[in-house]
């Protein structure tokens, strides 16, 4: 299969853009070169070779034969150099930079599923023994977390991937140890606040920095990283049920610290292991500053520098040159800033995040595309907090109406529920994949099937029925959440994806902090929480169906 060539009219003053062909069979690249003249921007045209596979299939070799924006994004600059990375990327393949890179990519994944459960899975005996309104506690925690998105997600836009990468989960670790020798509420909740700034950067970078690095066709594996989020839930699980049901006071009466250490103990564990993760994540992997970053900044040697590297690490020699990949913009600059003497690359002034978040609203798709997926993630988030945070307590609640609401039952049934949630993250994997259904159609049935299962557990009647229903809702809910961080980074253009990636996860930061709220004023002996969370999966899996894009066979630009 061979790539696209840029034909355009022809002109006396030529400049000659090299493209890498890749032959079949898998034999090593060769350069082409597509002529590239003078004629404005606009009256170009794709010209399609006869060997392409059809629209949506994925050679093994080359990869998927369009990108996600069909040519038509509005920086044509960067997108031909996204074109020329993408190619080389693929033509160094997967190899063992790219799997260690999943394995500490989804340290972040874990991170992000374990610590905002927390709030839930502590929240019984701490209000035993501090006393206060249990939501507060899941409040604090959201704030951190929409805190750590803001940050965290616009700054590995501005000042590059690896520094958010290497920090938030050291964050996240030491203010998880100290959390567990509390003192109070107030300084619990202070503590949690923190973890949840360095746990709410993990997803935004975390993503960025896999499909910055992983070829166009493994892009599906940024689905299945979500696996890490599900054994991030049933990790803390396991760790719960035995420290919370074995050391923490049964009811609030004479309840002391000495006698209600399960919940410390907890966080103790899950604040060592995160540092244990940190470790290895910054002294046994190196990260590579993202090439489209350094690129799309105009560092394009230290871009071609990066590439080296990385197929030097996978034992394949290196595809691109520092020329070939200056060579769009100086045919660009050539065309339109003549006169000036300067080359204008929408990225190159993009310091600020203001010019990130206006990039992703350029155009009316765009800004429809990047409006619909803040909506999604939003509404996802606040059904989703207001349900999962306070699943133990109504476990508890509802097991104590059905005659076993013990703190042993009730954290066994959160194992199980976690155990159920493993074979998600590869059934999605497999879904996005599928023809007619895709991204948007697996994340639609999911998000639907996911409310649905939330309205059928009000029906229960005994708690295994209630277990049972929340299982089949743990199963769609780790689907939707697995295909949802991963549509959300390949749709968004990699010189802003940590911006969008913000955006979306500012939005699940807002919408959670309102769960809380929400609880404070909701009676939770009620269905009405449950009643509130289905109806607002049901309407996102609605809202999923008018994105304009639709990243299955095609690579992320």
């Amino acid at each position: 299969m061979r790539g696209f060539s840029y034909m355009r009219t022809p002109s006396p003053d030529r400049i000659s853009l090299p493209t890498c062909y890749s032959p079949p069979q898998g034999f090593p690249c060769r350069r082409g070169l597509a002529v590239m003249s003078q004629t404005p921007i606009k009256d170009h045209t794709v010209v399609q070779h006869p060997d392409v596979h059809p629209y949506g299939q994925i050679d093994p070799i080359t990869g998927p034969p369009i990108d996600l924006y069909e040519n038509a994004y509005v920086d044509p600059v960067y997108q031909a150099k996204a074109h020329i990375l993408n190619r080389s990327i693929q033509d160094i393949g997967m190899g063992k930079y790219q799997w260690g890179l999943f394995l500490v990519a989804g340290f972040g994944w874990f991170a992000d599923s374990a610590w905002p459960s927390m709030s839930g899975l502590v929240l019984a005996p701490v209000v035993n023994e501090f006393q206060f309104n249990g939501p507060f506690l899941s409040l604090a925690s959201n704030i951190g977390l929409f805190f750590g998105g803001l940050v965290w997600g616009l700054g590995c836009d501005i000042w590059g991937r690896r520094w958010s990468f290497n920090l938030t989960l050291l964050i996240a670790g030491i203010f998880g140890v100290a959390s567990g020798g509390s003192p109070n509420f107030v300084t619990l909740a202070i503590f949690m606040s923190f973890v949840g700034i360095g746990v709410g950067g993990n997803m935004p970078v975390d993503a960025a920095v896999f499909l910055d690095f992983v070829p166009g066709s493994h892009q599906y594996l940024l689905t299945i990283l979500s696996i890490w989020w599900c054994l991030g839930q049933l990790l803390a699980s396991l760790i719960a049920w035995p420290l919370i049901s074995g050391y923490s006071c049964s009811s609030s009466v004479d309840c002391d610290r000495s006698d209600n250490m399960g919940w410390r103990y907890l966080l103790f564990v899950l604040g060592g292991l995160t540092l244990i993760l940190w470790t290895l994540r910054f002294f046994a992997f190196t990260l590579l500053e993202s090439p489209r970053f350094l690129s799309g900044i105009g560092r394009d040697a230290e871009a071609v520098d990066v590439m080296r590297k990385l197929a030097e690490y996978n034992g394949r020699p290196c595809p691109l040159t520092v020329e070939e990949l200056e060579a769009p913009g100086k045919i660009r600059g050539r065309e339109l800033f003549a006169s000036t003497g300067r080359r204008r690359v929408l990225s190159e002034g993009s310091g600020f995040a203001i010019d990130h978040i206006r990039a992703l609203f350029a155009t009316p798709k765009m800004a429809w595309s990047t409006s619909l997926l803040i909506l999604v993630w939003g509404v996802i988030g606040l059904a989703s907090t207001l349900y999962n945070n306070f699943l133990p307590y109504i476990l508890t609640t509802r097991g104590v109406t059905f005659g076993d609401g013990s703190l042993y039952i009730t954290y066994r049934n959160q194992v199980i529920i976690s155990v159920v949630g493993i074979p998600a993250a590869l059934l999605a994997g497999w879904a996005v994949e599928v023809p007619y259904v895709g991204r948007r159609g697996t994340l639609a049935i999911a998000a639907g099937l996911t409310g649905t299962f939330l309205f059928a557990s009000t029906t229960s009647r005994t708690s295994n029925e209630l277990l049972g229903w929340n299982c089949g809702y743990a199963l769609f809910s780790n689907i939707m959440y697995g295909v949802l961080y991963a549509i959300s980074s390949e749709i968004f253009p990699a010189i802003h994806r940590g911006t969008g990636n913000c955006l979306t996860s500012t939005a699940k930061g807002v919408f959670g902090i309102m769960a809380p709220i929400i609880a404070l004023y909701a009676n939770l002996s009620t269905a009405v929480p449950v009643y509130v969370a289905g109806s607002l999966l049901l309407f996102a899996g609605f809202v999923v169906l008018l994105l304009p894009y639709e990243p299955r066979g095609k690579v992320s630009i």
